[in-house]
């Protein structure tokens, strides 16, 4: 049974594994050997974007819309198909200029400016508030439904008395604990958490298996498989009614918003930066998270419909809330281990969302927020101390728990009034306003700090006036009027209704309206008045980020002198003395230098200090305390441009180099493929030497042979005389035709062959060409058999040439027949403006590879001279010489065993004349 012991027990274990995954994870990580340098632990930490929303939310979303919770994990999938650009170059932006979160990011783009920084650390704090509350509620909902068991009503938690009185509180306050223990024991000036990153993938994974056992067990447990739970809930119109597009699913327009918000969602969130950029350790994890984020995605959301409908089936009055159908389910059917795990699944969402997002922006609180503020108020003498580390710690711990504390107000206040999906929609919403002064701020040199802030504050307003107001007055913490009526009572100001814009639902609206101005003065600003010096150093090291190598891009626009000494006590107030000595003595070895004192103090060493204040404070406040601490000579900003028309003349002729090291291998190619070309005709030439050669031998050694005979024996019997001297004729007539035929294929090769073109009639030329060669066929016994036209044009051509050709494959076709019973055929036709004439044979064929290897000069079928049949190899290449000189073409068709078809067409003469059989 579940009691409340065993449920709180429960849970604490679960923290506690966590708690131990974390610290092994650190400790991994202090001896040298991470154990999130790995692809898929990045990838599973990345999943930290699924929070109770998705756990609980999808199927109370999916409850209301159907299909319509798909467009908040089709974004991200989308997204991630573009992160081998994007996301690659956010990442190598930030580890270049040691950022360390979304605000830090913002503020750097637009010259360190610490006004941005905080603008957006507010925008993020307040946007990022009804999401916590969104935990908190899911936490305290679960909690309190679980302890019921084996009831399964869900418990009403207004009228509890604020803070003390209210068991939220607790949970918020016991949130804060495990977040400042999990991400700031110590101050690290990576701000990097490998312990919370092994322990989030952890979480992922424990989250992913909850929600696929609930979902296995109502749709194999309580129904038989998916075809019975679509069945069933189709024989249901409201059930149906879910599973199209439109109508309770949502609009095209609500789609589209969705899929936008939750694409700047999986950029932006706080969380989501820091897990995906900061928490990275290597670029190429990225490659792998591409697939596997989206594979996670589709894991968890298998079961979401049939969780659903089992749901709707099983609480068909609606008594129970769609939210926890994910736990009520287990409840109703007895199962209490299940509940549990489901239970733990639930907390793990949550508690993985908060811890993370809490840390991300308690450490945008402290570094742009606080710290600026208190840099500045001389009365704390904080230059003065020597270790301020401790102060950091204090400010982000004291920043988690007012976090925590904001969000509980929130879910006091208005999260009775929302159901899950629609209080996370609220804090998309907020974070899609980074999206113009990020992307236009990676990819566009001509964005400036006053118009990112005017796009930023003018979109933030927006947002606030048309969603967060609204959702206190359904809450009735501001007047109902305030919707119905508008701000002072004006029906253009009504805030889902904003100068009349009807139609469109609220998140659509919102967004609309806040992009409308956010890029509007974003872009318009920007092009009224340009980038000064400090913004135009900045914005060519973001835009050609992945074209800067990775060292010290910054350190090109800074000028001025400054002390060792003066900059080591810098660090050291901020990280402590002991971690800046480790610092900048790790740095002098690089150098090359035994230690810090042998460094000197250059651009590239104030540099190194900035970037490591950076990594604690945020880079708007390490700029400003370098210079504190260094005597800086400002840049103009046609130094400025001066550097970068430097830095540009370099890269063009890196380009150079690089187009003409491309050009060098294309060439050194092309030369390999020459020389390979020239070896194979080297081949063919010894091979043509070697063929010719021993075909000249043959006969002339039959000639010498016999008239030796003849000459030693005068007396030989008539007979045999007669007989050598047919052979002598023979070899003669041989040795005569292979020296014509090497003496024709020169000729033509060079052009200078004679042709002796007339009308002729094709038919006459085959059936010469075939009497020509009959004794030969009737001596091997093949059947030769004649297939003519009675009627045929004329063409133009060489009688001679084409008889040569005839001959020669007819040769061909005798000697490679089956001698019994071997069968040739010749055929003519007419076709298409074209004779064609055809000579196949049922011999031993000719494979694919050999087909066109055959028609090339001194080649035949084989590359040995044993075996390879008698003759040149250039018999059919000068037929098909011939053939292309007449305007024709010749081939082959053929299948080993089956016997070959040599085919030739030649065109018809211009004004033919038709040659009737005689």
């Amino acid at each position: 049974m579940l009691t409340a012991p065993v449920i709180v027990i429960a849970s604490f274990a679960y923290v506690g594994l966590l708690f131990a995954i974390a610290y092994y994870g650190d400790k991994r990580a202090d001896a040298g050997r991470s154990i999130i340098a790995n692809p898929y632990i990045y990838a599973l930490s990345l999943a930290v974007y699924c929070t109770s929303w998705t756990f609980y939310g999808s199927v109370g979303r999916a409850a209301t819309s159907g299909i319509g919770f798909l467009p908040i994990y089709l974004g991200p999938t989308l997204m991630a198909a573009l992160w081998w650009y994007v996301m690659l170059k956010i990442i190598r932006i930030s580890k270049q200029n040691r950022i360390t979160s979304i605000a830090d990011f913002v503020a750097s783009r637009y010259g360190k400016s610490q006004m941005l920084g905080g603008l957006v650390t507010i925008i993020a704090v307040v946007g990022i508030i009804p999401y916590i509350a969104l935990q908190l509620k899911a936490i305290s909902g679960t909690f309190l439904i679980v302890l019921q068991y084996p009831a399964f009503t869900t418990p009403e938690n207004q009228g509890a008395p604020l803070f003390l009185g209210d068991n939220t509180f607790y949970i918020a306050m016991l949130l804060a604990a495990f977040t400042i223990l999990f991400g700031t024991r110590h101050l690290d000036a990576t701000e990097r958490h490998e312990g919370l990153v092994a322990a989030i993938a952890f979480e992922s994974l424990v989250k992913l298996l909850a929600f696929i056992a609930v979902g296995l067990f109502v749709t194999f447990w309580l129904y038989d498989g998916f075809g019975d739970i679509f069945g069933r809930a189709g024989q249901t119109p409201q059930l149906s009614a879910l599973l199209t597009l439109g109508g309770e699913s949502g609009s095209y327009a609500t789609w589209a918003s969705l899929t936008f918000l939750s694409m700047a969602a999986i950029m932006f969130l706080p969380r989501q930066f820091q897990v995906t950029v900061v928490e990275n350790v290597d670029e190429r994890h990225l490659t792998k998270a591409i697939w596997l984020f989206p594979l996670y995605l589709l894991a968890i959301n298998i079961f979401v419909l049939p969780i659903t409908f089992g749901g709707l089936l099983h609480f068909p009055d609606g008594t129970v809330d769609a939210d926890t159908f994910v736990l009520t389910l287990p409840i109703v059917e007895r199962q209490p281990w299940l509940a549990l795990f489901a239970f733990i699944g639930g907390l793990s969402a949550a508690t993985g969302m908060v811890i993370v997002e809490t840390i991300a922006l308690s450490t945008m609180v402290c570094n742009d927020l606080v710290m600026p503020v208190l840099l500045r108020l001389r009365a704390l003498r904080l230059t003065e101390r020597r270790d301020l580390s401790g102060l950091l710690l204090g400010i982000r711990r004291g920043a988690i728990v007012l976090i925590l504390v904001l969000g509980y107000l929130y879910f006091y206040l208005a999260g009775e009034a929302y159901a899950l999906v629609s209080i996370g929609l609220i804090s998309f919403s907020a974070v899609a306003q980074f999206a113009p002064a990020i992307i236009g701020g990676i990819f566009w040199k001509g964005g400036t700090r006053t118009a990112a802030f005017c796009g930023l504050a003018a979109g933030f307003l927006v947002w606030t006036y048309t969603l967060l107001l609204p959702s206190f007055a359904k809450s009735g913490w501001l007047p109902i009027t305030f919707l119905s009526h508008g701000l002072f009572g004006t029906d253009l100001l009504k805030p889902q209704q904003l100068l009349g814009l009807q139609g469109l639902d609220d998140i659509t609206h919102c967004l609309f309206w806040s992009m409308l101005v956010n890029i509007g003065c974003y872009v318009g600003v920007s092009l009224i008045k340009g980038p000064n010096a400090a913004e135009h150093g900045q914005a060519t090291v973001f835009v050609d980020a992945l074209k800067h190598p990775p060292a010290a891009p910054g350190s090109h626009f800074w000028r001025g002198s400054a002390s060792v000494n003066d900059l080591l006590l810098l660090v050291g107030r901020f990280l402590g003395p002991e971690s800046a000595q480790e610092a900048f003595a790790s740095y002098a070895r690089s150098r090359g230098a035994r230690s810090p004192e042998a460094l000197s103090a250059d651009a590239n060493l104030v540099h190194h200090a900035e970037s490591l204040l950076a990594g604690a404070i945020g880079s708007a406040s390490a700029r400003v305390m370098v210079a504190s601490a260094v005597e800086e000579e400002p840049l103009g900003i046609d130094e400025v441009m001066n550097i970068i028309d430097e830095a540009s003349q370099v890269l063009a002729y890196s380009r150079q180099l690089e187009q003409k090291s491309r050009e060098l291998e294309a060439a050194t190619n092309e030369l390999r493929g020459a020389n390979q070309r020239l070896q194979e005709l080297d081949r063919l030439k010894d091979d043509f030497i070697s063929t010719v050669t021993h075909e000249l031998r043959t006969p002339l050694t039959s000639i010498r042979a016999f008239s030796e005979i003849l000459n030693d024996n005068p007396r030989l019997e008539e007979g045999e005389r007669t007989k050598f001297l047919g052979i002598i004729v023979k070899e003669s007539e041989r040795l005569t035709r292979l020296i014509n035929q090497v003496l024709d294929l020169a000729k033509i090769e060079s052009g200078a062959a004679e042709w002796h073109s007339s009308e002729i009639d094709m038919r006459e030329v085959l059936e010469d060409a075939v009497t020509a060669v009959s004794q030969l066929f009737r001596e091997r016994k093949i059947d030769l058999t004649v297939e003519l036209p009675q009627k045929v044009p004329g063409i133009v051509a060489d009688r001679d040439r084409l008889m040569q050709v005839m001959l020669n494959l007819l040769s061909n076709a005798a000697k490679f027949s089956e001698r019994a019973p071997g069968k040739v055929t010749v055929a003519l036709a007419q076709q298409s403006g074209f004779l064609r004439v055809e000579v196949s044979d049922n011999g031993i064929g000719i494979s694919a590879v050999d087909q066109e290897v055959i028609f090339e000069k001194f080649r035949q079928v084989g590359d040995v001279l044993t075996g390879k049949p008698q003759g040149s190899g250039l018999g059919l290449h000068i037929s098909r010489r011939i053939v292309e000189h007449f305007g024709g073409r010749m081939w082959v068709r053929s299948r080993p065993g089956e016997g070959a078809c040599f085919s030739f067409n030649l065109p018809l003469a211009r004004e033919p004349v038709l040659v009737k059989a005689a």
